[in-house]
């Protein structure tokens, strides 16, 4: 009688404890759900920019391989670029300067107008690249009647190119890649003022030069400047080395706050921020540019790459560069994390827990687990591509090991090669359910044992059967 009564008390003191405490911690709903696309975006279409305006549309322009005109689609969605008609709205001079090499546009809507910044040589002198301004007037610029505003002039004249313009804190910025005809390189970058679209103002700063070893193979380039803002900083991306499978992203970042005119205020990574990778079949990504996804929740990269690694000849004989696309993440320090090119098809996504909310699902030696401060971000993310077993379910593809999947074995998730086998199939096939303890979520069901969902258990994750809310706590993830 005696320990009934203790028993008794107990289970009440339990759920005395469970009533102050309230529900499990959980995390909101996060601010940038997942987005998925399906690379590539555009065939032969190099230093792609996509713009996308308040009209609702993308506008998106890029290097075509004939060097010899600029296109733009538009599309009011990023994956409806692949499809949608393109425009020539400018094509190169017969003779004379603007007459040969026509590379790199940007189109930007400013002051009520649209401007297409471009890089051009001359037909007497193809190398005397210089860059070039076009002004659009008409609400869309497909459509619109354009002239010719002339040559961005610039502290020398000497080979310049891939103009880009942003405004931090109301003042608008011209950055540019450009020759010191008194260095022996090739590019470095620059950054001025601008008191109009078509003009720069004031003494310009250098705020690059290739000078680390993966910034200068082939040749000495630091080019394609590229600026994102978020949280009181200003990172300005760019493309370094040879045009071949060593292209790659460094990336300068500034306060906001800061003299963005004093090369002090800035800091530059000393290793790229993104690179190729032999492993998803992508080599020499760069000269990028930024856009927003279609909820306007998430930001997206913008770059060009090649799907092989040799080239036969000059890189820029080559047509193949395409325009891909991939969502950027946020490290917790604020900085990004672009993590790899991710494979062509459709791009991964990252899960993190509902109820531990700074933790992601990762691979850590092919065990599965929830991590925070995933700084390896590909070892976070998967492709939900079509179940290996099929009959509906879908399966887990890790971005950085293409082939190799989220299975279960002994009730243990594991990241695994797919050896074939009708028993890998259905391990690594699951049913994909609304989130058990938040339907804003998701759930993961087991294909071959029902009733049994991936959950973290000790940060590991396994796949158990759930009944409590705990359980359900657990077995629930957002994707990101």
């Amino acid at each position: 009688m005696r320990r009934t009564a203790v028993r008794l008390l107990l289970a009440v003191l339990v759920a005395l404890a469970t009533c102050l405490a309230g529900p499990p911690a959980h995390a909101a709903v996060p601010d940038s759900p997942a987005v998925t696309y399906t690379n590539p975006i555009a065939e032969k279409r190099a230093d792609p920019h996509i713009f996308k305006h308040t009209d609702g549309y993308y506008y998106f322009t890029a290097t075509v391989p004939e060097y010899d005109r600029i296109v733009l689609r538009r599309a009011t969605t990023l994956q409806g670029l692949r499809s949608a008609p393109e425009t020539t709205i400018w094509t190169k001079h017969a003779s004379g300067v603007m007459g040969a090499h026509i590379w790199a546009p940007e189109i930007h809507f400013i002051d009520g107008k649209w401007y297409v910044y471009f890089a051009a040589g001359a037909t007497d002198d193809v190398w005397a690249i210089r860059m070039y301004v076009l002004e659009g007037t008409g609400a869309n610029p497909l459509t619109a009647a354009w002239t010719e505003k002339g040559q961005i002039r610039t502290q020398w004249e000497s080979f310049s190119l891939d103009a880009t313009t942003f405004v931090v804190n109301g003042v608008r910025y011209l950055a540019w890649a450009q020759r010191d005809p008194s260095v022996n390189n090739n590019t470095d970058i620059y950054l001025a003022r601008m008191a109009n679209p078509w003009t720069i103002t004031g003494t310009p700063v250098m705020l690059s030069r290739p000078t680390y070893s993966w910034e200068t193979v082939g040749y000495k380039v630091n080019e394609g400047p590229a600026v994102i803002q978020r949280g009181g900083k200003v990172f300005m991306t760019y493309s370094a080395s040879a045009t071949d499978s060593n292209y790659c992203l460094g990336m300068l970042t500034a306060s906001a706050s800061a003299n963005l005119l004093s090369q002090a205020s800035w800091s530059k990574s000393p290793t790229p921020v993104f690179a190729g990778s032999a492993a998803t079949s992508q080599y020499g990504p760069g000269h990028n540019s930024f856009t927003v996804s279609e909820d306007g929740k998430s930001d997206i990269l913008v770059y060009h790459d090649r799907s092989y690694k040799d080239i036969s000849g000059d890189p820029l004989n080559d047509p193949n560069r395409r325009t891909r696309v991939q969502k950027v993440y946020w490290n917790a320090d604020g900085t990004p994390n672009f993590g790899i090119p991710v494979a062509d098809g459709v791009t991964p996504q990252r899960f993190s827990s509902y109820n531990v909310p700074d933790r992601f699902v990762r691979h850590y030696d092919y065990r599965a687990r929830i991590e925070a401060n995933v700084a390896k971000l590909a070892d976070s993310q998967f492709r939900v591509v079509p179940g290996l077993a099929g009959s509906g379910t879908v399966s887990l593809e890790s971005a950085n090991f293409p082939g190799y999947y989220l299975r279960h074995k002994n009730f243990e998730v594991w990241l695994e090669k797919n050896d074939g086998s009708a028993q890998f199939a259905s391990d690594a096939a699951f049913h994909r359910r609304a989130g058990l303890a938040d339907p804003a979520g998701v759930s993961y069901e087991s294909y071959n044992y029902p009733g049994r969902y991936v959950r973290h258990w000790e940060y590991l994750l396994n796949v158990q059967a759930v009944s409590t809310a705990t359980d359900r706590a657990d077995a629930t993830f957002y994707s990101q």
